[in-house]
């Protein structure tokens, strides 16, 4: 038996190197096998973990439809499949080249963050892309996943008075050229590599641009109908809680391929490790955000306490290779106390954010970039706030920018009426859940 699966290995091996032909062929070295095997897993593994970060888009739907009323529901699914589609085209079109300019394109590449358009197809055996770890293909089908992300965080944020046109528009231009230009000064090998700023999975390059892209969004917005009476915000309730919960979980397990496969590599020492912090973080935000909301709202808050989960998730997922276990831990108590107040200094200043994107992605996406340089010895705390600081700026000016050219052409908030009869209706002409036509003439 052992003999035949040797034959047959051999037969396989020699057939995909010389296509069945007769000529005889020199055998893999083994240290050639071992590459071609190492390299076919760590290609399996970061796949793999991009269909984890795709799925997260289930996440973010059910977590943005369930905090919203259910008059919205459709609404919100709606843009929450759109983007990945968008994101997608966008950032195959242009992003990828303008994100990884490639050292033919030093000036340009570097400063501005632009190649090209459209993929190229790689010349040259798959395994030369890299450094041998994994392929042209791989890397954009991953990266990709993270431009959609991005996208998706400014959804929840805008959500139940934004135009459905607006909304898509912006998602195309903001990931097809902000997201990319910018991610490109960090993972593109641009000045804020040089200067050692450091991201690991995008606490900054998708979470706080994303955060920041929905702070720009919620401004230029204004707050939906009631949600301030006075200076004083009310309450809004959403619509699902189960369906809220659910989402986190999603969202959770999602994680593990953002900031798992982050690593480009299987190397299990350094997943093993990621993995673990990442999860540690999570429940230790859970906790103090827990306790937090028990302290300051005199009762435990389900929907506090999923965002905390979610803050712990963000902030550490700058430095989940760089921090020690104990650290990750610190990071997430302290995100999960962050994301409480964060929730109701929002409030406090009148933005209106439905299911605390501010919160969770920009004010913990930044605490946990600037976590890198206080509990990791590589890494300064200056490069970090310079990083954190130049980001949000072009981050915040670009989003508004394209918001106010899309408020002063085509409008991006519906009517009065088509916000009390619910977006569903006004947007889409099809519900949810059935039973608010009775708005129809309102």
């Amino acid at each position: 038996m052992k003999k035949m699966l040797f034959c047959l290995s051999a037969v396989i091996l020699l057939s995909g190197m010389n296509g069945y032909g007769a000529e005889a062929v020199a055998a893999p070295s083994t240290a050639e096998v071992a590459a071609n095997a190492l390299f076919s897993v760590n290609n399996l593994w970061v796949m793999m973990g991009a269909a984890l970060v795709f799925i997260m888009n289930l996440g973010f739907a059910c977590v943005e439809s369930g905090l919203a009323r259910a008059k919205n529901c459709t609404n919100i699914l709606f843009k929450n499949t759109l983007t990945p589609a968008i994101g997608l085209l966008g950032y195959a079109l242009c992003g990828f080249t303008i994100m990884y300019p490639g050292e033919t394109h030093w000036l340009v590449g570097h400063l501005f963050g632009f190649a090209g358009f459209g993929l190229h197809e790689p010349s040259g055996p798959a395994i030369a892309y890299k450094n041998g770890t994994i392929t042209y293909w791989t890397d954009f089908f991953f990266q990709g996943m993270f431009a959609a992300t991005a996208a998706t965080i400014v959804s929840g944020a805008v959500a139940e008075r934004v135009k459905l046109n607006a909304y898509l528009i912006f998602t195309a231009v903001y990931v097809s050229l902000v997201y990319p230009v910018i991610g490109s000064w960090g993972w593109g090998g641009g000045w804020l590599d040089a200067l050692k700023f450091h991201d690991f999975a995008g606490s900054t390059f998708v979470h706080s641009v994303g955060g920041w892209g929905a702070l720009a969004g919620v401004i230029l917005l204004g707050p939906r109908i009631g949600k301030f009476v006075d200076g004083k915000a009310m309450p809004i309730m959403g619509h699902n809680m189960a369906l809220v919960t659910i989402g986190v979980f999603m969202l959770w397990f999602g994680w593990f391929g953002f900031n798992g496969a982050s690593a480009l590599s299987a190397n299990p020492e350094i997943v093993s490790a990621v993995l673990v912090k990442t999860t540690l973080a999570a429940c230790a935000a859970l906790v103090s955000a827990m306790l937090c909301s028990d302290v300051i709202l005199k009762k435990p808050d389900l929907s506090m306490c999923l965002n905390g989960c979610l803050a712990g998730l963000v902030a550490i997922t700058a430095g989940a290779d760089c921090v020690s276990v104990m650290s990750s831990i610190i990071i997430g108590l302290i995100a999960g106390v962050l994301v409480v107040f964060a929730v109701l200094f929002f409030d406090k200043i009148l933005l209106d954010d439905p299911v605390g994107a501010l919160s969770v992605h920009l004010v913990c996406g930044v605490f946990g970039t600037l976590a890198v340089g206080i509990f990791s010895p590589s890494y300064t705390f200056l490069s970090q706030l310079i990083g954190v600081v130049s980001v949000g700026a072009v981050s915040f000016v670009s989003a508004f920018g394209i918001f106010f050219v899309l408020k002063k052409t085509i409008g991006i908030r519906v009517t009065e009426k088509e916000e009390l009869r619910g977006l569903d209706i006004s947007e889409h002409g099809a519900e949810a859940y059935s039973g608010f036509q009775i708005f129809t003439n309102m």
